[in-house]
């Protein structure tokens, strides 16, 4: 129910009146009205002393207190140790994966992450952010860095709720706060078990808190034990037997909390009889320990590590073999102090044990110049492995800035290791050497030159490692390392070239970006004669990403000028061509513009007389810029752009393959990557320049053909890396189809079963029976004996005859013997032969390898099978449906005929009404079987026509087997569209249309229908929905539920319909809704109206105290234009120049105003602002 109320002047009025008198009286005193005290406008500075007891400090501007607010950022340090990492490779701390991980925990969770790597290898984490920041990152922390185990705990099925919480906070809470996920049962699973996935701690964690959540549900009795979690081991026992036990004997459920909560309550659950009993054992072995004997031993901090044990296995060993328990401080404690507890004859032996254990490990170090850990590491730690496999126990650590190595392993191990590694750094020391020169940083991308050909030069020639600073460094100091005479050497030439630099000119030329691939020519052919023109100029180009236009000429500096002068010519040329414009099309597309071979873009130029220049390969620029007439322009980007329309469903993914495989990877005129790219459905495949030492490959095409490309591509490069061998048979290339199988099934069998790679020849290879078969030696040689053996059964001939109705014959000679070719090609060159037209009979003879003719034989009785069951249907749907039943281009009619394997004719189209009606152009005639059209029309004598019998124009008739043509027609049916209609409140329309239409267009895009909304003219509630059957009825239920969140909305709505300018009643508010929201509305309105007024008269009663600006004239009258009194300024009573013998301050003495750092010069002269304080 809503409710229209209107607001006048006059209840506005009433509700003031009380506000209306105190501004009445406040009027009249106004002018007579004191000035306020001087210690009252300007309220003193609070002394320094205390005051005294009792005594209340006077509340002021400046004695206000402000509460201290406590910082909202946290920090939190998380320890996942070495054997819970996931991500194990030290060579790649900070980067790889785990990088990448920390980096996305940070972007998810809003939380700052810092990763330290500890010296046993655990990975400290510090996360700083808001508490729920820090706890999120810690969940995803412990998820995706620490390896995951997993466990279950049984719980009632009624205690399930409760572990829940409402609305899933409970178990979110526990998740948190145990970094663990907990997976219940759905209420209509029988199963009562909770699986926990997460860190060994968090399992614990979280079970423990479950195991609580029951207990204090269970309707059974509960008993809380307190004791000291000192002793806490000896009531689990060595690996939980002990407790286990007694929860076997009693049948009572013990829950101890693990080592990690320190929490000393022991939990037992069960039938009171039982509870009791595990009570009873449970104290009786804390009263046998309670006076244990104690003693407390130093062990280095460092080696508590080798105490505990993976997983706290050690301790559990000790206190299994001694009955000894072991108390091992935090690590966050900075104690050394181990304390042993238990029974005094077996102390001795658990102390040998902690001895023992601590000592099991040895830490050393081996002095070795920083600038040679990398020689010592070796190209992708191939030196270290070598170590590492023969002492896998040992760690060797490098720290970036120390001259040493860090060795920590078993003692037994540590000797070898140590001896090892110091003959390498003996041996690095003694042939390597290092040089440091100092180099201009501008002149450093000279001396890497394009693509690294300088520098990359030097490294070879002089067997050097050479480290130049990048350019955010702002170093000189370029580092060579190796050979001490190629250091030398390689010092001296990259001297001699920073020299030459020096005395070179440098010209900027200002050339716009477009003109830039014209200067360079489709293959850089013309940029090449300018450089042959001018041979001691460097001409650089500016990368297309970056969309600049400065071309920079270096070189002597008269040459400098003749090629600059010569390049303006050739750009003015240019310009005098005209018009231009620039296309843009998605990268991947670009080289299917070109064509093969550049075909397509040749193409394109010719026909329409137009430049059409590609940004480069290395560039992220999309736009193609086509210069030439206007209406030739246009042309070629109509063509372009169509081109790119028909491949939108191609898809582009890089693979990084080590370069110096990719030579090895193509194979001898690309016949290994050609073969990839024609088993993959024609994909693209692009492989960097020779020497350019990227390792990025392109594969490009359809997305599922991408995919199976790349998983070759990497299989292949694996088998290169590891053992390769090649071997070569040859067979006739008739049997190439046959053994490669329909789908590639037969060979894909043979690459399965024997892991090797066949690869067959290709219409542009000299050897059409060459087949080429790569993998490892045996995988090769297994491989090859399957061919040879299906081959050498091909070479078996064989003839054949078989029995085909004379009916048929048609079919299989049609279009040329196109189905016998189509048979030929499958099944290895396999000969048919059909007797000749007009004889009566109907044996068809077969010839070739007897494998062949079977297969043959078999397939030319699939087909005559289907052509008897071939069966003509019709199905009736009106010819206004049957452009949307085709689709895009006939996509969804190709579909069911592919789907189902039938042929769909579909009728002419009748422009008016009734059968025999003109046809419709070509361009919209529908599409008919095998490309045949009507024949001539027969004029026949007018028969009576059949009100009930379908037009000829909706007739769409279907032919094939008999179940698949019924398959089909009800697909045809479910294409039709339908129409309902949704009663909807008219007001409620301008909502669900949206902004601009964004909401019905959501809902259309959404539900996959056409919603159409009545005009606002004709005031109907009903919206009408068209589209397939099975999405109207999402899209009506969506429709009611939108319309039930209006409805909810609107109850709950206040509107205010303010007056518009030049309303009859400027004071007039409307305010519609429910009663009581409009009462709660109109005393919001009077409210806001009583501050506003208040607001008005205080600004006024101020405006007497401020000075007036502007001329007199202009000062004395108010806004509404009358006159006022003059103001004589901000006026206070008793101030310290009025009371003393002081003058009022100067506003121009800098004594009085001093200015922020200046020096006041000393004066005995009292301030006109009292008495200094400080």
């Amino acid at each position: 129910m809503s409710s229209v109320a209107v607001l006048t002047q006059e209840s506005f009025n009433e509700h003031r009146s009380g506000l209306v008198a105190e501004q009445a009286g406040g009027s009249s005193s106004a002018g007579d009205e004191e000035a306020p005290a001087y210690k009252d406008a300007f309220p003193p500075l609070p002394e320094k002393a205390a005051s005294p007891e009792g005594t209340q400090e006077p509340v002021n501007a400046w004695t206000s207190k402000i509460r201290p607010l406590k910082s909202s950022v946290i920090t939190q340090v998380f320890h996942v140790p070495l054997e819970e990492r996931k991500y194990k490779d030290i060579n790649q701390f900070g980067e790889g994966d785990q990088a990448k991980v920390c980096v996305d925990i940070m972007h998810k969770t809003g939380a700052h992450l810092e990763l330290s790597m500890a010296k046993d290898q655990g990975l400290s984490i510090m996360v700083s952010g808001k508490l729920d920041a820090v706890m999120k990152a810690r969940k995803e922390i412990v998820s995706r860095l620490q390896t995951q185990a997993s466990a279950t705990v049984a719980i009632p099925k009624e205690h399930h709720r409760f572990v829940i919480g409402k609305n899933g906070e409970k178990l979110q809470e526990l998740e948190l706060k145990t970094a663990t996920k907990i997976q219940i049962p759905r209420p209509d699973d029988p199963s009562n078990h909770i699986k926990i996935s997460g860190t060994k701690e968090g399992l614990e964690k979280a079970k423990h808190e479950i195991l609580l959540i029951s207990a204090e549900q269970d309707k059974r009795a509960v008993e809380r034990v307190n004791i000291d979690k000192v002793f806490h081991p000896f009531i689990t026992g060595a690996y939980n037997k002990l407790v286990a036990d007694m929860m076997q004997e009693t049948g009572a459920r013990i829950n101890v909390p693990p080592p990690s909560v320190n929490k000393t309550e022991i939990v037992i659950t069960g039938e009171k009889e039982q509870v009791a009993l595990a009570v009873a054992m449970i104290k009786k072995i804390y009263e046998g320990k309670k006076n244990a004997t104690t003693i407390a031993v130093e062990v280095k901090k460092s080696q508590h590590k080798y105490v505990i044990g993976p997983k706290g296995n050690t301790l559990q060993e000790i206190l299994e073999k001694t009955g000894v328990s072991v108390e091992i401080p935090p690590p966050d404690s900075n104690s050394e102090t181990v304390i042993l507890r238990g029974e005094p004859d077996r102390l001795g032996q658990a102390l040998t044990e902690v001895y023992a254990k601590a000592n099991s490990y040895t830490v050393s170090s081996v002095v070795a110049p920083s600038w040679l850990h990398r020689f010592i590491i070796g190209k992708k730690g191939q030196n270290l492995a070598k170590i590492t496999q023969q002492m896998p126990k040992v760690h060797i650590e490098f720290t970036e800035g120390e001259d040493k190595i860090t060795l920590e392993g078993p003692t037994k191990d540590m000797q070898m290791v140590q001896s090892q590694m110091e003959a390498i750094v003996t041996d690095l020391v003694s042939r390597m050497d290092y040089m440091e020169i100092s180099v201009d940083p501008r002149f450093h991308r000279h001396l890497i030159g394009k693509g690294g050909a300088n520098i990359n030069r030097i490294k070879d020639l002089h067997k050097v490692s050479v480290r130049i600073p990048p350019d955010n460094e702002k170093s000189h100091l370029i580092r060579i390392e190796g050979d001490p005479q190629g250091v030398q050497e390689a010092s001296k030439e990259l001297l001699e070239l920073a020299s030459r630099m020096e005395n070179e000119r440098t010209k900027d030329l200002i050339i716009e970006q477009r003109f830039h691939r014209a200067i360079i020519g489709q293959k850089g052919e013309k940029i090449k004669d300018v450089r042959d023109k001018f041979p001691e100029v460097i001409i650089n180009f500016p990368d297309p990403a970056a969309k600049s236009d400065i071309v920079q000429l270096r070189g002597p500096r008269n040459e400098v000028e003749k090629c600059s002068k010569f390049m303006a010519k050739m750009v003015a040329d240019m310009v005098e061509n005209g018009f231009f414009l620039s296309v843009p099309i998605f990268k991947q597309f670009h080289k299917n513009i070109i064509g093969k071979g550049g075909a397509n873009i040749k193409k394109i130029r010719e026909e329409t007389n137009t430049r059409i220049d590609l940004p480069a390969e290395n560039s992220n620029s999309e736009m193609i810029v086509i210069t030439g007439k206007k209406e030739n322009c246009e042309a070629a980007r109509i063509r372009i752009l169509s081109i790119q329309k028909e491949l939108a469903n191609i898809t582009e993914m890089e693979v990084s393959i080590p370069s110096k495989l990719h030579n090895s990877l193509i194979g001898s005129k690309g016949r290994f990557v050609r073969s990839i790219m024609e088993e993959c459905g024609g994909v693209h495949i692009h492989f960097p320049t020779e020497g350019s030492g990227i390792d990025t490959v392109t594969i490009r095409g359809p997305a599922e053909e991408v995919e199976k490309a790349k998983k070759q591509l990497l299989s292949l490069a694996q088998d290169k890396q590891t053992k390769s061998h090649t071997a070569e048979l040859k067979a006739k290339p008739e049997y190439h189809k046959f053994l490669i199988g329909k789908g590639g099934g037969n060979i894909r069998k043979v690459r399965d079963s024997t892991g090797a790679r066949i690869i067959f020849p290709t219409l542009d290879d000299e050897d059409q029976e060459l087949i080429t078969v790569v993998g490892t030696e045996e995988a090769v040689r297994e491989a090859q004996k399957e061919l040879e053996e299906l081959i050498k059964s091909l070479d078996n001939v064989v003839e054949d005859v078989m029995n085909v109705d004379p009916k048929h014959h048609r079919y299989f000679v049609a279009r040329r013997g196109q189905v016998l070719r189509d048979i030929a090609d499958e099944y290895g060159g396999v000969m048919v032969s059909f007797p000749r037209s007009g004889a009566n009979s109907d044996k068809v003879t077969l010839k070739g390898a007897k494998d062949c003719v079977e297969a043959a034989k078999k397939r030319m009785l699939e087909i005559i099978e289907d052509l008897d069951a071939q069966v003509t249907m019709e199905c009736v749907i009106p010819q206004k449906f049957h452009r949307s039943i085709m689709g895009p281009k006939g996509s969804r009619i190709q579909g069911i005929t592919r789907d189902h394997n039938v042929q769909i004719k579909f009728p002419e189209r009748v422009d008016g009404p009734g059968k025999g009606g003109p046809a419709a152009p070509p361009a919209e005639a529908a599409v008919q079987e095998n490309g045949e059209a009507n024949g001539e029309m027969v004029e026949e004598p007018a028969a009576p026509v059949d009100p009930t019998a379908p037009k000829k124009c909706d007739v769409i008739v279907l032919s094939g087997r008999k179940e698949r043509c019924e398959a089909a027609v009800e697909a045809l049916k479910a294409l039709v569209p339908v129409t309902t209609e949704v009663e909807v409140p008219f007001e409620l329309h301008r909502y669900i249309i949206g902004q601009k239409g964004s909401g019905i267009r959501k809902m259309m895009d959404e539900f996959e229908v056409n919603i159409q909304v009545p005009a606002p003219e004709l005031q109907s509630d009903i919206i009408s929905i068209t589209g397939l059957a099975n999405h109207l009825d999402r899209a009506k239920e969506g429709l009611l539920e939108r319309v039930k969140e209006l409805t909810a909305e609107q109850e709950d709505r206040v509107d205010l319909r303010f007056p518009q300018p030049g309303a009859a009643d400027p004071n007039q508010v409307f305010v519609t809704g429910r009663p009581e929201l409009v009462d709660e509305a109109i005393d919001h309105l009077l409210n806001l109206e009583e501050e506003y007024m208040a607001d008005v008269n205080e600004n006024e009663s101020k405006m007497t105290y401020m000075k007036p600006t502007g001329d007199r004239g202009a000062s004395s009258m108010d806004e509404g234009g009358r006159e006022r009194g003059s103001s004589k300024g901000f006026v206070v009573r008793e101030a310290p120049w009025q009371t003393g013998s002081e003058k009022a301050p100067d506003m121009s003495s800098s004594e009085d105003f001093p200015s922020f750092g200046a020096p006041v010069a000393a004066t005995n002269k009292a301030s006109p602002w009292g008495p200094k304080r400080f």
